[in-house]
């Protein structure tokens, strides 16, 4: 493959890091500039020079594909997220993890509704 790393050894030649995009000459046999994690491609000039207008293409083409996708994304989570919102409150079981209730029950509320209701026999 064509990917170097930082560090090895390399002929003279051309050397593009792939992360920052830095053009790196050697002129004779040496050491790549950079840790191990640097990732280098060895490429003339011209081939970096033509790779530039075919990515622009790519970024023209797939732009409004990503719009269209987005905004279907955004239309289907708002017309299901109701339904399934929806599901879940009906199969909800009332059970919340997040509430502990340690304190007991509210005794002053049980007896007010006690004394509100009327005596049935």
């Amino acid at each position: 493959m064509f990917t170097l790393t930082g560090g090895q050894t390399v002929g003279s030649g051309t050397y593009w890091d792939i992360t920052s995009g830095l053009r790196v000459d050697m002129d004779q046999e040496g050491a790549l500039p950079g840790e191990k994690n640097a990732k280098y491609l060895k490429a003339s000039a011209v081939a970096i020079l033509l790779a530039g207008p075919i990515l622009g293409l790519v970024y023209i083409i797939a732009l409004p594909i990503m719009g269209v996708v987005t905004a279907l994304g955004l239309l289907l989570r708002k017309t299901l997220g109701s339904v399934f919102s929806l599901g879940r409150d009906i199969v909800s079981f009332g059970w919340r993890p997040a509430e502990s209730y340690l304190g007991g029950k509210n005794k002053k509320k049980e007896a007010a509704d006690e004394a509100g209701k009327p005596k049935t026999r």
